[in-house]
């Protein structure tokens, strides 16, 4: 269990974590009614480095926008970013966290319905511990399938759409894997749990379009931004599950999944070698490390 740390922001203030509570009668907690979004945060020599802070921002007003929750009033992502700065800087220590910042529905009672429903941004800090295993991810398809799109948004972050991806998880977990793998409701391959998912065949980099029910993940941009710069060819489009099966690698990728390799999907073993996924994984951490994330 990650360790949380001890000053929150929540009713428009910073606060002991303990104290940072949304009612059990708010939509937030009877409906699921929330959105979200994880972001990475590294201290190295006095300085903050926050992975992609600005996109993490309109990704979560986005979310919001598509359930019609209310966004609260006056938080620009100049203040956000302030918000955000000064919540680390109340937690200060050296290593790697994660920061989880949300839109709750904080009205009691207000029946189901957004719209005219009172909103509240909450924040805390936790230790970035990835939820992928380095030694190589091992994957199972879910009998689960993704929510589609037309019944819970794809594309947003909506905490109460998670239960999908609990019951698919912990179907996998009770089987000895790792994770899970989603099909859409044509039998395309989606995402994991928390992540996207990415495949290597003939030096050619694939992952599922953003029209396969899935998160439009930061670090899924980032990754495919990452290999193009690089000379690389990427293709975003439908993929069958047989297609992971044969690939040269598979690796996922997320905020809290790092890139982390694939090794087992459905009691197929996959290559051990993964040059093209170890490649991307340096990269990736060096673009933490860019000019413009530093606070």
């Amino acid at each position: 269990m990650a360790r949380v740390y001890d000053v929150a922001y929540f009713n428009r203030q910073f606060l002991p974590f303990k104290d940072a509570n949304v009612s059990v009668a708010s939509s937030a907690v009877l409906y699921g009614l929330s959105v979200y979004s994880v972001f990475r945060a590294v201290k190295r020599q006095s300085t903050w480095h926050t992975f992609r802070l600005g996109e993490h921002y309109a990704r979560l007003r986005n979310s919001a926008k598509i359930i019609n929750l209310e966004w609260p009033p006056q938080l620009s992502e100049t203040e956000f970013t302030k918000i955000m700065t000064g919540l680390l800087e109340r937690n200060d220590q050296a290593g790697d966290v994660f920061v989880r910042v949300s839109i709750h529905a904080d009205a009691l009672l207000p029946g189901t319905r957004t719209r005219g429903v009172s909103t509240q941004m909450s924040a805390f800090v936790y230790d970035a511990e990835p939820i992928m295993p380095s030694s190589g991810v091992r994957l199972k398809t879910s009998q689960w399938r993704r929510v589609p799109d037309n019944a819970i948004p794809s594309r947003a972050k909506v905490n109460g759409a998670y239960v999908n991806s609990v019951l698919a998880r912990q179907d996998a977990l009770d089987a000895g894997y790792d994770d899970c793998i989603f099909l859409d409701q044509q039998g395309h391959v989606c995402e994991l749990s928390a992540a996207n998912i990415f495949l290597v065949r003939d030096g050619m980099l694939m992952t599922p379009d953003t029209a396969s029910d899935l998160l439009e993940g930061i670090n899924r941009r980032a990754v495919i931004e990452l290999a193009r710069s690089e000379g690389i060819e990427v293709r975003e489009r439908s993929v069958d599950l047989t297609e992971l099966y044969i690939a040269d690698e598979v690796f996922a990728s997320g905020t809290s999944a790092f890139i982390a390799s694939v090794s087992e999907i459905d009691g197929r073993m996959l290559p051990k070698r993964h040059p093209l996924t170890d490649r991307l994984v340096v990269l990736h951490e060096q673009l933490l490390f860019a000019d413009e994330n530093k606070h």
